[in-house]
């Protein structure tokens, strides 16, 4: 059985690399593709002026990898991140540990749910958090707005910028008919975002998915799963482990 990766480019390869060395079979049919920021200025800005931010939060590791590179040395109060992933970017880039507040490690879901329990209180009204996302093809912010809503109840002022895009990648044939074997053959598709799966509708108009198998990394994305018609819709949790634990019980 393989496992279908479908993160953008690079972060497929990385978790394909893994998935290897636990004896997992996979093939990358990405499902997003990642592009630089819509306004370098505006991101350059907003790194410049960083230090009148009681946090700074990152909603991916691709945020963390568009806002750092362009302020080496960046003096971040708090970071904030939604999951392992982001928290390692940070780790990474230099962030040091005791600035990162992210969700527990036994946490049942990585999200904003429960980055906003470990966060909640930790600023005041008339702090300012800067919240460091995706955009789209046009440079419009992308994602969810709930943890910015609390902020702003609490009279938090939220700032936004967008270090990268998110679009529908450009498949070629090859991997069109790669992803319809897959549909077929009794893959199992690995969801990590419920924007993968809408693309996958765009890319497949009309694709039968009632025999086809997925894991998809949270409630949310298991939902948007489903509504595309796959006949077998597992959940776990996104760390590795837990993936590896999953795929394991699926075969």
């Amino acid at each position: 059985m393989a496992v279908v990766l479908t993160r953008p480019p690079q972060e497929a390869a990385h978790w394909a690399a893994h998935l290897r060395g636990h004896g997992i079979e996979s093939v990358v049919l990405p499902l997003l593709a990642i592009g630089p920021a819509p306004d370098p200025d505006a991101l350059r800005d907003a790194a410049a002026h960083v230090q009148r931010y009681a946090a700074v939060m990152f909603v991916s590791a691709n945020a963390v990898h568009g806002f750092l590179p362009i302020a080496p040395g960046l003096g971040l109060a708090r970071a904030w991140a939604p999951g392992p992933g982001t928290r390692d970017a940070l780790c990474a880039a230099g962030v040091p540990a005791d600035r990162i507040d992210a969700p527990a490690a036994d946490a049942a879901q990585f999200d904003s749910e429960a980055l906003w329990l470990q966060v909640r209180g930790q600023l005041h009204s008339g702090d300012r958090l800067l919240l460091v996302r995706g955009g789209d093809a046009e440079g419009r912010s992308q994602g969810r707005d709930w943890l910015a809503q609390q902020l702003v109840a609490s009279g938090v002022q939220v700032d936004t910028v967008v270090a990268y895009t998110r679009r529908m990648p450009d498949w070629s044939a090859m991997q069109r008919t790669q992803a319809r074997q897959a549909a077929e053959g009794g893959s199992l598709w690995l969801f990590s975002s419920s924007e993968a799966a809408r693309n996958l509708a765009r890319l497949l108009p009309g694709q039968d998915w009632s025999r086809s198998r997925a894991l998809a990394t949270h409630p949310r994305i298991a939902e948007a799963v489903r509504a595309l018609g796959f006949g077998d819709v597992r959940e776990s949790r996104p760390a590795l482990h837990d993936v590896v634990a999953s795929i394991e019980s699926a075969r």
